[in-house]
Protein backbone atom coordinates (compact mmCIF):
# COMPACT_ATOMS: atom_id res chain seq x y z
CA UNK A 1 0.00 0.00 0.00
CA UNK A 2 1.27 3.34 -1.00
CA UNK A 3 1.79 5.44 2.15
CA UNK A 4 -0.75 7.67 2.77
CA UNK A 5 -0.30 11.42 2.32
CA UNK A 6 -1.09 13.60 5.44
CA UNK A 7 -1.12 16.64 5.91
CA UNK A 8 -0.65 18.45 9.23
CA UNK A 9 -2.59 21.33 10.52
CA UNK A 10 -0.80 23.04 13.74
CA UNK A 11 2.91 23.69 14.94
CA UNK A 12 2.67 23.61 18.53
CA UNK A 13 4.45 20.99 21.03
CA UNK A 14 2.34 17.87 20.70
CA UNK A 15 2.98 18.78 16.98
CA UNK A 16 6.39 18.75 17.13
CA UNK A 17 6.75 15.84 19.90
CA UNK A 18 4.05 13.46 18.27
CA UNK A 19 2.19 14.02 15.35
CA UNK A 20 4.67 15.05 12.74
CA UNK A 21 7.11 12.74 13.83
CA UNK A 22 4.45 9.97 13.85
CA UNK A 23 3.64 10.72 10.00
CA UNK A 24 6.86 11.25 8.61
CA UNK A 25 8.40 8.03 10.05
CA UNK A 26 6.18 5.60 7.80
CA UNK A 27 5.81 3.42 6.26
CA UNK A 28 2.30 3.93 6.37
CA UNK A 29 2.05 7.66 6.16
CA UNK A 30 4.29 10.47 4.87
CA UNK A 31 3.92 13.77 6.50
CA UNK A 32 2.47 15.92 3.18
CA UNK A 33 3.08 19.38 4.84
CA UNK A 34 2.11 21.98 6.93
CA UNK A 35 -0.18 24.72 7.93
CA UNK A 36 0.09 26.75 10.96
CA UNK A 37 -1.27 30.33 12.05
CA UNK A 38 2.65 30.87 12.83
CA UNK A 39 4.93 29.77 9.48
CA UNK A 40 8.01 29.97 11.47
CA UNK A 41 6.79 27.49 14.07
CA UNK A 42 5.55 25.23 11.24
CA UNK A 43 9.28 25.19 9.41
CA UNK A 44 10.69 23.53 12.53
CA UNK A 45 8.61 20.10 11.44
CA UNK A 46 10.73 19.13 8.20
CA UNK A 47 8.42 19.34 5.91
CA UNK A 48 6.44 21.78 3.44
CA UNK A 49 4.94 24.66 4.84
CA UNK A 50 1.76 25.93 3.02
CA UNK A 51 0.55 29.76 3.61
CA UNK A 52 -3.06 28.65 2.82
CA UNK A 53 -5.17 25.96 4.44
CA UNK A 54 -6.57 25.22 0.71
CA UNK A 55 -3.49 24.68 -0.49
CA UNK A 56 -2.53 21.90 2.02
CA UNK A 57 -5.50 20.08 0.94
CA UNK A 58 -4.32 19.93 -2.31
CA UNK A 59 -1.32 18.60 -1.08
CA UNK A 60 -2.98 15.60 0.96
CA UNK A 61 -5.03 13.41 0.78
CA UNK A 62 -5.51 13.31 4.62
CA UNK A 63 -5.57 15.61 7.12
CA UNK A 64 -4.49 15.60 11.05
CA UNK A 65 -4.96 18.15 13.55
CA UNK A 66 -3.06 19.48 16.41
CA UNK A 67 -4.61 22.63 17.60
CA UNK A 68 -7.15 23.80 20.53
CA UNK A 69 -10.33 22.38 20.46
CA UNK A 70 -12.09 25.46 19.05
CA UNK A 71 -9.45 25.36 16.31
CA UNK A 72 -9.77 21.98 15.66
CA UNK A 73 -13.81 21.95 15.32
CA UNK A 74 -13.70 25.14 12.91
CA UNK A 75 -11.01 23.52 10.69
CA UNK A 76 -11.48 20.03 10.09
CA UNK A 77 -14.90 21.06 8.64
CA UNK A 78 -13.42 22.81 6.15
CA UNK A 79 -11.52 19.96 5.38
CA UNK A 80 -14.23 17.26 5.88
CA UNK A 81 -16.43 19.89 2.95
CA UNK A 82 -13.07 19.01 1.14
CA UNK A 83 -13.44 15.23 0.89
CA UNK A 84 -10.57 14.73 3.12
CA UNK A 85 -9.55 11.83 5.82
CA UNK A 86 -9.52 13.28 9.15
CA UNK A 87 -7.14 12.47 12.26
CA UNK A 88 -8.60 14.44 15.13
CA UNK A 89 -7.63 15.27 18.38
CA UNK A 90 -9.38 14.63 21.56
CA UNK A 91 -11.69 16.41 22.70
CA UNK A 92 -13.54 16.51 18.95
CA UNK A 93 -14.73 20.02 20.24
CA UNK A 94 -14.90 22.78 22.92
CA UNK A 95 -18.38 22.39 23.80
CA UNK A 96 -21.10 20.37 22.57
CA UNK A 97 -22.82 22.31 20.07
CA UNK A 98 -19.08 22.50 17.94
CA UNK A 99 -18.58 18.84 18.28
CA UNK A 100 -21.52 17.98 17.19
CA UNK A 101 -21.15 20.53 13.91
CA UNK A 102 -18.04 18.24 13.12
CA UNK A 103 -19.51 14.90 13.75
CA UNK A 104 -22.51 16.12 11.29
CA UNK A 105 -19.88 17.46 8.89
CA UNK A 106 -18.14 13.73 8.63
CA UNK A 107 -21.30 12.04 8.21
CA UNK A 108 -22.44 14.30 5.78
CA UNK A 109 -19.40 13.92 3.69
CA UNK A 110 -18.79 10.62 3.96
CA UNK A 111 -15.02 10.81 5.00
CA UNK A 112 -13.32 9.03 7.30
CA UNK A 113 -12.06 10.00 10.57
CA UNK A 114 -9.93 8.60 13.61
CA UNK A 115 -9.61 10.02 17.04
CA UNK A 116 -5.63 9.89 18.85
CA UNK A 117 -7.06 8.36 21.82
CA UNK A 118 -3.60 7.53 22.43
CA UNK A 119 -4.04 5.14 25.64
CA UNK A 120 -6.52 3.18 23.56
CA UNK A 121 -3.73 2.39 20.88
CA UNK A 122 -1.25 1.01 23.56
CA UNK A 123 -0.59 -2.76 23.88
CA UNK A 124 -1.30 -2.85 27.21
CA UNK A 125 -4.53 -1.05 26.94
CA UNK A 126 -5.48 -3.86 24.36
CA UNK A 127 -5.06 -6.30 26.92
CA UNK A 128 -6.48 -4.87 29.51
CA UNK A 129 -9.92 -4.44 27.25
CA UNK A 130 -9.39 -8.08 26.18
CA UNK A 131 -9.34 -9.20 30.24
CA UNK A 132 -12.69 -7.01 30.80
CA UNK A 133 -14.70 -9.08 28.17
CA UNK A 134 -13.64 -12.06 29.94
CA UNK A 135 -14.45 -11.23 33.53
CA UNK A 136 -18.44 -10.00 33.45
CA UNK A 137 -17.19 -6.62 34.49
CA UNK A 138 -19.79 -4.89 37.24
CA UNK A 139 -17.83 -2.06 38.26
CA UNK A 140 -14.53 -0.06 38.20
CA UNK A 141 -12.34 2.94 39.25
CA UNK A 142 -9.79 4.81 37.00
CA UNK A 143 -7.46 7.66 37.31
CA UNK A 144 -5.44 10.39 35.53
CA UNK A 145 -3.12 12.62 38.36
CA UNK A 146 -0.73 14.98 36.58
CA UNK A 147 0.97 18.13 36.59
CA UNK A 148 0.05 19.45 33.36
CA UNK A 149 -1.44 23.10 35.01
CA UNK A 150 1.48 23.54 37.12
CA UNK A 151 5.08 25.62 36.84
CA UNK A 152 6.08 26.29 32.89
CA UNK A 153 4.09 22.72 31.61
CA UNK A 154 4.25 22.76 27.56
CA UNK A 155 1.06 22.16 27.34
CA UNK A 156 -0.58 24.58 30.22
CA UNK A 157 -2.06 26.32 26.99
CA UNK A 158 -4.65 28.54 27.77
CA UNK A 159 -8.34 26.04 26.79
CA UNK A 160 -6.55 23.62 29.58
CA UNK A 161 -6.37 26.42 32.30
CA UNK A 162 -9.31 27.32 31.20
CA UNK A 163 -11.02 24.19 31.05
CA UNK A 164 -9.03 21.66 33.41
CA UNK A 165 -8.47 18.00 33.48
CA UNK A 166 -12.03 17.15 32.45
CA UNK A 167 -11.96 18.44 29.22
CA UNK A 168 -8.31 16.84 28.45
CA UNK A 169 -7.60 13.83 30.22
CA UNK A 170 -10.93 13.21 30.52
CA UNK A 171 -12.02 11.44 26.95
CA UNK A 172 -9.24 9.03 27.88
CA UNK A 173 -10.02 7.83 30.62
CA UNK A 174 -13.72 8.18 29.44
CA UNK A 175 -13.69 6.22 26.45
CA UNK A 176 -11.80 3.71 28.44
CA UNK A 177 -14.23 3.04 31.02
CA UNK A 178 -17.02 3.20 27.92
CA UNK A 179 -14.94 0.55 26.08
CA UNK A 180 -13.93 -1.92 29.71
CA UNK A 181 -17.95 -1.64 31.13
CA UNK A 182 -20.43 -0.91 28.59
CA UNK A 183 -21.52 2.64 26.96
CA UNK A 184 -21.73 5.40 29.52
CA UNK A 185 -25.76 6.31 30.03
CA UNK A 186 -25.35 8.57 32.81
CA UNK A 187 -22.68 10.74 34.74
CA UNK A 188 -22.59 12.23 38.50
CA UNK A 189 -19.77 14.80 38.87
CA UNK A 190 -18.20 16.47 41.77
CA UNK A 191 -15.03 18.73 42.33
CA UNK A 192 -13.49 21.62 40.87
CA UNK A 193 -12.21 21.62 37.18
CA UNK A 194 -9.00 23.42 38.03
CA UNK A 195 -8.36 21.15 41.13
CA UNK A 196 -9.71 17.77 41.67
CA UNK A 197 -13.15 16.15 39.72
CA UNK A 198 -14.80 13.46 40.95
CA UNK A 199 -17.16 11.36 37.97
CA UNK A 200 -19.71 8.17 39.28
CA UNK A 201 -20.31 6.80 35.88
CA UNK A 202 -23.91 4.58 35.21
CA UNK A 203 -23.15 2.15 32.52
CA UNK A 204 -25.66 0.07 29.89
CA UNK A 205 -26.05 -3.68 31.95
CA UNK A 206 -25.49 -1.68 35.08
CA UNK A 207 -22.17 -1.70 35.90
CA UNK A 208 -21.02 1.57 37.71
CA UNK A 209 -17.55 3.09 37.68
CA UNK A 210 -15.46 6.17 39.23
CA UNK A 211 -13.23 8.40 37.50
CA UNK A 212 -10.89 11.19 39.55
CA UNK A 213 -8.78 13.34 37.39
CA UNK A 214 -6.39 16.01 38.15
CA UNK A 215 -3.79 18.12 36.70
CA UNK A 216 -2.84 20.45 39.50
CA UNK A 217 -0.90 17.50 41.30
CA UNK A 218 2.60 18.92 41.95
CA UNK A 219 5.82 16.58 42.37
CA UNK A 220 5.47 13.42 40.37
CA UNK A 221 2.35 11.85 40.11
CA UNK A 222 2.31 8.46 38.93
CA UNK A 223 0.64 7.53 35.28
CA UNK A 224 -2.58 6.36 34.48
CA UNK A 225 -4.67 4.09 36.36
CA UNK A 226 -7.39 1.52 35.98
CA UNK A 227 -8.93 -1.54 37.40
CA UNK A 228 -11.97 -3.43 36.58
CA UNK A 229 -13.61 -5.95 38.74
CA UNK A 230 -16.26 -8.62 37.47
CA UNK A 231 -17.81 -12.06 38.17
CA UNK A 232 -15.16 -13.98 36.88
CA UNK A 233 -12.15 -11.99 38.02
CA UNK A 234 -10.19 -8.73 37.88
CA UNK A 235 -8.30 -6.39 34.84
CA UNK A 236 -5.95 -4.11 35.70
CA UNK A 237 -4.14 -1.74 33.00
CA UNK A 238 -0.47 -2.19 32.76
CA UNK A 239 0.87 0.45 30.41
CA UNK A 240 3.37 -0.63 27.87
CA UNK A 241 4.43 0.18 24.54
CA UNK A 242 4.44 3.40 21.79
CA UNK A 243 1.05 3.54 20.82
CA UNK A 244 2.03 5.91 18.07
CA UNK A 245 3.31 3.54 15.17
CA UNK A 246 -0.43 1.69 15.67
CA UNK A 247 -1.82 5.30 15.52
CA UNK A 248 -0.19 6.07 12.14
CA UNK A 249 -0.89 2.33 10.65
CA UNK A 250 -4.53 2.34 11.69
CA UNK A 251 -5.16 5.90 10.44
CA UNK A 252 -3.85 4.46 6.73
CA UNK A 253 -6.31 1.71 6.79
CA UNK A 254 -8.87 4.08 7.74
CA UNK A 255 -8.26 5.91 5.13
CA UNK A 256 -7.96 3.40 2.22
CA UNK A 257 -10.80 1.14 3.70
CA UNK A 258 -12.73 3.79 5.97
CA UNK A 259 -14.73 3.03 9.25
CA UNK A 260 -12.76 3.15 12.86
CA UNK A 261 -14.51 2.40 15.73
CA UNK A 262 -12.71 5.86 17.44
CA UNK A 263 -14.06 7.96 14.75
CA UNK A 264 -15.78 11.13 14.93
CA UNK A 265 -19.32 9.57 16.43
CA UNK A 266 -17.33 8.37 19.16
CA UNK A 267 -15.56 11.27 20.14
CA UNK A 268 -19.43 13.08 19.70
CA UNK A 269 -20.67 10.65 22.57
CA UNK A 270 -17.47 11.28 25.03
CA UNK A 271 -18.28 15.58 24.67
CA UNK A 272 -22.20 14.85 25.48
CA UNK A 273 -21.06 13.31 28.77
CA UNK A 274 -18.23 15.89 29.37
CA UNK A 275 -20.81 18.73 28.88
CA UNK A 276 -23.07 17.12 31.16
CA UNK A 277 -20.36 16.61 33.93
CA UNK A 278 -18.67 20.42 33.55
CA UNK A 279 -23.04 21.45 33.72
CA UNK A 280 -23.11 19.70 37.21
CA UNK A 281 -19.62 21.19 38.30
CA UNK A 282 -20.80 24.99 37.40
CA UNK A 283 -24.55 24.23 39.50
CA UNK A 284 -23.83 25.30 43.15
Amino acid sequence: MEPVAVGLVGAGPWAEMAHAPMLAAGPHTRLAGVWARRPESAARLGAPVYERLEELFDACEAVAFCVPPAVQTELAVRAARAGKALLLEKPLGDSLASARRLADAVAESGVPSQLVLTLRYAAGTRAFLDRCREIEPFGGHAANISGVLTGDHPFATPWRLERGALLDAGPHMLDLMDAALGRITGVRAHGHPLRWTGLLLEHEGGAVSEISLTQAAAGDPPPATAAVYGRKGTAVLTPGGDPLPLVAEEFARTVREGGHPLGAARGLHLQQVIEEAEIQLRTP
